[in-house]
């Protein structure tokens, strides 16, 4: 048997194979697309909830003395994630909530440290 011969004869055994493969490869990408626009297109209940609550306890600890502007943030970026949730805008929404909820939680602390050196 030649080189040539025995080349032919293991590309020839792959045709099979490759196939399954090709197949194997394109529904695992298919799963993996389904799964990833499962994930985004889920409004951000949790998000937003977290934003609402951290908003409110910056409220409650008077942190639109010490950190006004923060706090504005904050409710910007909640009333556009809600605007977002309306428009079926999901990703930018949890986003945005998330953004809120950091804010709010930076504007409390200002207010909690500002507190400490009164």
């Amino acid at each position: 048997m030649t080189l040539l011969t025995a080349a032919r004869t293991v590309s020839g055994d792959l045709g099979p194979l490759r196939y399954n493969n090709y197949k194997m490869t394109r529904a695992l990408l298919t799963l993996i697309a389904l799964v990833a626009a499962g994930c985004v297109t889920a409004p951000p209940v949790q998000e937003m909830s977290d934003a609402r609550q951290a908003i409110s306890a910056a409220e409650q600890a008077d942190a639109g003395r010490a950190a006004a502007d923060t706090l504005a943030d904050a409710r910007r970026f909640l009333a556009e994630a809600e605007q977002q949730i309306q428009q079926q805008a999901y990703g930018p929404a949890r986003t945005n909530a998330v953004r809120a909820k950091n804010r709010a939680v930076l504007a409390l602390r200002s207010s909690q440290s500002r507190d400490r050196d009164d």
